[in-house]
């Protein structure tokens, strides 16, 4: 079943029905769907499909590979070309249409020295006719972007580009559209947006019982797809402690400098920009002090691997003595629940992300978290989520209840928000999942229907 997507689909529809030349270039993390939307926009393409799936081998072997898959294709046994160039003569030659998809591009790429590859690209693209559309896709990120910076002989090729990245938290839900919002926010802030992990949850199950069954074991899938997926692509650029650190809450660049040691603080910058190029992390600041380097963030960017840094890593000898479901007991069940509720700050800013696309926020001009400074009682803090409108800003107080939320609750969470020094707050609204017992014409609310509408 193909879920989501739809603004994607059709840009990929539109270019594979185009009677100009089309050149498309797609690439995210692996297993964020991208190879399945193409499959799902060539299912409407009138011709032949060649679905090509690159390896880490030479360029020679590459090529045959490639060669093969267009005739076994075309239904041609033993098409051979001994260069990249001969072969797409051969397919401008040929009456019928034709979509060539070339998966993993980054492998072919990687073939040859240098910009060898694209510059073959650069030719082919440039004089391909209307009867083949191009597809390059690609998983890793920071190779893929090469192709669109100014230097490289693709940059400026390509009819359409997209960046396909995980869903959100509206998105995601699709997959278990059935349960209450108290639960599509935990199972979102749990296991994040990537389709392959949400495809292999089992939603009669609590997520509790898909962590013992799935993210535990040492063969789990889930753990698989963390250490062996995710974790490997990324390995040689950065040192797992900085992961580590903010899977366990360390945000700031001093306290992860602090973690890795000050003998490698001088490699850390480039550490976090490739981590960062490859989006694992992001850097993050508020809404009301983006240009103070002293209040920018990081995070991990992937809901299930920042679960991994905070639970499993660095314990995997407790959870083999202890067995799965009694490591679950002890070490992560009496935490669990604060763990998704600290995520459904995220819900909510990509709520308002979606409202703001579709231009049902007008005069919003920025949103995310609040940082205040309180010297009188020697503390500071942040505030989940901000509207900003200029010079008008609008506070929401974000709860993750299985209950709705009472008009008293509301009020000391105002009293809370306008007792801090500094802060004008336009109005303070809330955004409960299990909804509101009361009414208001004061209070902006946001109830879980309203997210999940």
């Amino acid at each position: 079943m193909f879920i989501g997507r739809e603004k994607e689909l059709a840009s990929l529809e539109g270019q594979f029905s185009s009677r100009d030349r089309t050149a498309v270039l797609v690439y995210g993390k692996r297993r964020v769907g991208k190879s399945t939307l193409i499959s799902q926009a060539a299912k409407r393409f009138d011709g032949v499909v060649v679905e090509h799936l690159c390896a880490q081998t030479s360029f020679s072997g590459n090529l045959e590979l490639l060669c093969r898959s267009i005739g076994v294709s075309l239904g041609i046994s033993g098409l051979r070309f001994g260069h990249l160039l001969d072969l797409f003569d051969f397919l401008k030659n040929r009456n019928e249409p034709i979509l060539l998809v070339i998966d993993e591009y980054q492998y072919l790429k990687e073939s040859l020295s240098g910009n060898e590859v694209d510059s073959l690209f650069q030719g082919i693209i440039d004089s391909l006719p209307v009867n083949v559309k191009l597809v390059l896709c690609g998983s890793y990120v920071t190779v893929m972007r090469e192709l669109l910076e100014e230097g490289n002989p693709l940059f400026g090729r390509f009819t359409a580009i997209l960046h396909v990245e995980e869903f959100d938290y509206y998105d995601a839900a699709r997959f278990y559209s059935d349960k209450s919002p108290y639960d599509k926010a935990a199972y979102y802030g749990l296991f994040g947006g990537s389709p392959f992990v949400l495809s292999s949850l089992d939603y009669g199950l609590t997520p509790g019982e898909n962590m013992v069954n799935l993210l535990l074991p040492e063969t789990g899938v889930l753990r698989t797809h963390v250490e062996s997926v995710m974790l490997k692509e990324v390995q040689r650029a950065f040192d797992v402690r900085i992961l580590d650190a903010l899977g366990n809450g360390k945000k700031r660049y001093s306290e992860i400098q602090s973690v890795v040691g000050a003998q490698s603080s001088g490699l850390l910058d480039k550490q976090l920009k490739n981590l960062m190029n490859m989006e694992t992390i992001r850097k993050v600041s508020p809404v009301n002090r983006r240009s103070d380097k002293k209040k920018q963030f990081y995070e991990i960017s992937d809901n299930l691997m920042r679960l991994y840094f905070a639970y499993i890593f660095g314990n995997s000898a407790s959870l083999a003595n202890l067995g799965e479901a009694a490591f679950y007991d002890s070490q992560v069940a009496p935490s669990i629940e604060q763990f998704a509720d600290r995520r459904f700050e995220e819900v909510a800013l990509q709520y308002f992300k979606r409202l703001a696309r579709a231009g049902k926020l007008p005069g919003v001009l920025d949103f995310g978290t609040y940082w205040y400074d309180d010297p009188v009682a020697k503390m500071n803090g942040e505030f989940d989520c901000v509207l900003s409108k200029g010079d008008a800003l609008d506070f929401y107080e974000c709860k993750r209840f299985d209950r709705p939320m009472t008009k008293a609750e509301c009020q000391v969470e105002e009293g809370q928000v306008r007792s801090k020094p500094g802060v004008m707050a336009n109005k303070v609204g809330f955004i409960c999942t299990g909804g509101f017992d009361f009414s208001s014409r004061k209070y902006p609310l946001v109830t879980g229907g309203d997210l999940y509408l």
